[in-house]
């Protein structure tokens, strides 16, 4: 049995108590009052739930042909050192898991993570459901891979056999995009504009064909007025926010940094970021992903697009808290408990109640931060297999202290 007791933070609660997890059934057993007995030193701290990232590319399938990049260990190791206690990887491999076979072969490949993996199945131009229940990604325009698709028309053909399914988009709209493709900067390149109109579109299909749906990595402020509107008149629809598109924005912009901070979608102005960070905090926005994408140096010289986020997901959380008045609570609901929410349906058996929540009979999976222990970020430290972060030489004002994993203690290093 572990027991730990100090400030717990839930998303609906903060309180003073002691948690007890069970180390053989990995489940939470008990939630009382602290009482002076506690396995860990954790004063100053704030107990979490174990914090979920659902949007990361761990990049290994099959073909292994990309992990060189990152591999299902290595992302593991990566998520413990950011705090994070399950991954939803993407589908946008070599080898997509685009049926019940490519899905499954892949499944196998996560038994080497320590830290719980969903896999979504890919939505493209000649797929169809799977036999079991699992969440799909669909791209609406090119991005890594290829499933993705050339018009509305073809996605609509192709949406209409998902009815019902749970499906998150990238929303960039194919017809905008190659409209832009001249443009002087890959921002230009891939423009507000894009974004907004897929998220109309993305909408629409969610509300005609009855789809669960979630926005991906969203960037841009007059798109939030969309969902807000969206979810107002009852469409299930929830939306992400990466901390790229948090922290930096298009105004930071130099020649020394801008093949790092390049992504699909691009970063937007201080306006669009600033909207984000209330999105988030207010409850418009519902989780912290980070689209994990873990290019290489040299591809990132080459013009690569995407950035590696999981070993300072819990380190930028405490940046969320210092700069931007994010409660404790805040933090619970949208690194914990929404993404806890996500993936329930979706977990095998032996994961009790699932995650997000300390309270009994939940996955006794904890992130404990110190709000008040300053990171500063360096490339040698970071566990990412590509070895870099776009924070290097930023010091986040907290850092994780221990990533618990069903009772069994990591802490940090």
């Amino acid at each position: 049995m572990l027991r730990i007791e100090g400030r717990i933070a839930n998303h609906d609660r903060e309180f003073e108590g002691a948690i007890e997890i069970n180390t053989q059934s990995g489940l939470i057993e008990q939630v009382g009052a602290a009482s002076g007995r506690s396995d860990l030193d954790l004063r100053g701290q704030i107990i979490f739930p174990g914090f979920g990232d659902l949007h990361i590319h761990a990049r290994e399938d099959a073909s292994q042909s990309q992990v060189y990049q990152e591999d299902f260990a290595t992302i593991s190791a990566a998520a413990i050192h950011g705090g994070v206690t399950h991954v939803a990887d993407m589908p946008n491999n070599p080898v997509a898991p685009v049926d019940d076979a490519r899905y499954a072969e892949k499944e196998k490949l996560t038994a080497k993570s320590a830290v719980h993996v969903t896999l979504y199945a890919g939505i493209g131009p000649d797929t169809s459901p799977l036999m079991r229940h699992v969440p799909y990604k669909v791209f609406m325009g090119p991005s890594v891979g290829d499933l993705f698709f050339s018009s509305r028309e073809q996605l609509e053909g192709v949406i209409a056999k998902y009815r019902g399914k749970n499906v998150s988009f990238h929303c960039e709209d194919p017809a905008i995009l190659r409209e832009s493709h001249g443009a002087a900067t890959h921002e230009l390149r891939r423009p507000a504009s894009a974004e907004i109109a897929a998220t109309e579109f993305a909408l629409i299909l969610i509300e005609r064909y009855g789809l669960i749906g979630k926005l991906c990595h969203y960037s841009t402020k007059d798109g939030l007025e969309k969902i807000a509107a969206a979810k107002a008149r009852g469409v299930r629809v929830t939306a992400e926010a990466a901390p790229h598109h948090l922290f930096f924005d298009d105004t930071m912009l130099t020649d020394e940094n801008r093949l790092w901070l390049r992504m699909n979608p691009p970063l937007r102005g201080r306006e669009d970021r600033l909207a984000l960070i209330a999105a988030l905090r207010n409850g418009l926005v519902d989780y912290l992903a980070t689209d994990h994408a873990p290019h290489t140096l040299e591809e990132k010289m080459d013009g690569s697009s995407g950035v590696p986020h999981l070993d300072t997901y819990g380190a930028f959380a405490t940046w969320l808290m210092a700069e931007h008045g994010f409660s404790a609570r805040d933090i619970a609901r949208v690194c914990a408990y929404n993404p806890g929410c996500f993936v329930k349906e979706f977990l095998p058996p032996g994961f009790g109640k699932g995650f997000g929540v300390i309270e009994p009979g939940y996955i006794g999976s904890i992130t404990i931060l110190n709000p008040d222990a300053p990171f500063v970020v360096r490339r040698e430290e970071m566990k990412t297999k590509c070895g870099w972060s776009p924070f290097e030489g930023y010091t986040l004002p907290g850092r994780v202290t221990y990533t618990i994993l069903k009772g069994k203690v990591y802490p940090a290093s």
